[in-house]
């Protein structure tokens, strides 16, 4: 016999969460949406095959937004089986660059290779050409009050 579910079951947690088809990564997607990372943040392990962002995830899953104001949380998004990257739109040059994710979607090519491409606020891309689509999004840290205590608006 199992116990009924109780409310605590229910508590929010850091998510964990993984990416090995396109419909996963619409997930990923609408989770990052509107994060925000400096160009320091982001990180190509050409060795590892590895790419990474640290982002300022704002927490669109959080059902607690009516009892406290917005929040963001630092999260790790990672690609791997990455061959080659390229972006578009970014000033590499400027350390204090702040780029914000709008979406992230998967160009599937043959045998299961393809690129991800990463579309940023104010027309910039980061385009990943992988062997295979593998992506993670982990939150590294506790939730955090969102700077401008409100929640993102995209004009239409």
């Amino acid at each position: 016999m199992s116990d009924d579910a109780r409310f605590e079951d229910g508590a929010e947690r850091p998510l964990n969460l993984g990416a090995m088809d396109a419909e996963d990564l619409q997930v990923i997607s609408s989770l990052v949406q509107d994060a925000v990372f400096p160009i320091t943040e982001m990180t190509w392990r050409a060795a590892e095959r590895r790419f990474g962002l640290l982002l300022n995830r704002f927490r669109w899953e959080d059902a607690g937004q009516g009892r406290h104001s917005p929040e963001r949380v630092q999260a790790v998004l990672a690609v791997d089986n990455v061959l080659k990257v390229a972006s578009q739109g970014i000033d590499r040059t400027d350390p204090d660059m702040i780029l914000s994710v709008l979406s992230i979607i998967f160009e599937a090519g043959e045998d299961g290779a393809g690129h991800v491409l990463v579309t940023l606020a104010g027309d910039g891309a980061i385009r990943l050409e992988a062997e295979a689509l593998d992506v993670t999004l982990k939150d590294v840290t506790r939730p955090y009050r969102a700077t401008s205590g409100k929640v993102p608006t995209h004009k239409d």
